[in-house]
């Protein structure tokens, strides 16, 4: 679903003092991201910000609200200024200019502020893949289809690839945080894997776990991990489409991001034992591993369609991908 953007008037209001300029949240939250940014032309990384700025706008909305009520209100709030029918806060209008300018789909935004207003229950428990990868598609997947506009990519069979690597980002993030998840009353690990594996998916399991409940957290982090890897294959290979200097901004990134889940392998696939993050030299090494391997990145313009069964019918996706058993959430 596409949107049409309320007519501009973001001068007169993104001249509104006391919020943070974009480039700074992008230093400060979006380190691994900032890091890559280092490969973006100037303009690029400004937009980029931008983007990066709304998305954290739309998260910290929800979860830093007083209450469930007052998330969902800042989730609708959002919703109408996308809509152009409220006064749009700095972030949001920069937002929909440079949506303007790089002729980007707002309804990515309106799905990424649909997933994140999911978390505003007061317990997230993910039963399935299918439920899984549509929220891994809406909070991250969205960014891809976002960004693809800042990078200039006007070819719509790159966006399914760009959905990928979010997706794959975004699994990455819930094997590495499956403890301060459960601490938030959130359990995204989906309990049929659990179950599987001999655990039982409870919260207060998943919160101290026990030796069973805990061998079958580091079971089902490995199956997602070794999911998220066809994800980011499958980003890699559709980074031909992104101009260059732009497309070893976001292998590096996704590099980066990418290594946060083949360290957490490394120490055993074990989330339990705190959270796993990269250090500036690993960052680094993992910089020139995609410096050396950029002129040798695979290419494919086909997408495999089956990544997108249980997201068809979202904005961006394959639209030849398989229909599922159930029906679209």
């Amino acid at each position: 679903m596409s949107m049409t953007l309320p007519p501009s008037s973001t001068t007169a209001l993104v001249v509104d003092g006391g919020d943070e300029d974009p480039t700074a949240v992008l230093a400060r939250h979006g380190k691994s991201f900032r890091f890559a940014g280092a490969f973006l032309s100037k303009a690029k990384l400004h937009n980029a910000a931008v983007v990066y700025a709304f998305c954290r706008e739309v998260d910290d909305a929800v979860d830093e609200a007083p209450s469930l009520a007052a998330a969902r209100a800042a989730a609708d709030d959002l919703q109408r200024e996308l809509h152009g029918e409220a006064h749009a806060r700095p972030a949001v209008a920069r937002f929909l200019d440079v949506c303007r300018q790089d002729n980007i789909d707002v309804g990515f935004a309106e799905e990424l502020v649909r997933g994140v207003q999911g978390d505003a229950e007061p317990e997230v428990l993910v039963d399935d893949d299918e439920t899984l990868l549509r929220y891994c598609y809406r909070v991250a997947g969205t960014v891809g289809g976002l960004m693809c506009g800042v990078l200039d990519v006007r070819d719509p069979k790159a966006l399914p690839f760009a959905i990928d690597l979010g997706v794959g980002m975004q699994l990455t993030n819930i094997c590495r945080d499956v403890l301060e998840d459960a601490h938030r009353s959130r359990r995204y690990v989906p309990k049929a894997r659990l179950e599987a594996h001999g655990g039982t998916g409870a919260l207060p399991a998943l919160a101290d776990p026990a030796a069973q409940e805990r061998a079958a957290v580091v079971a089902t982090v490995r199956d997602l991990l070794a999911l998220a890897e066809r994800y980011y294959r499958s980003g890699e290979a559709g980074l031909h489409f992104i101009p260059w200097r732009s497309r070893l901004a976001i292998l590096i990134a996704g590099r980066v991001y990418r290594a946060i889940g083949r360290l957490l392998l490394a120490r055993g696939g074990d989330p339990m034992n705190g959270r796993t993050s990269t250090s500036s030299a690993r960052k680094i090494w993992v910089a020139l591993g995609a410096v050396v391997a950029f002129p040798f990145l695979p290419r494919r313009r086909i997408h495999d369609a089956s990544l997108h069964q249980a997201l068809r019918g979202l904005p961006g996706t394959n639209t030849a991908a398989p229909t599922t058993t159930h029906p679209a959430r």
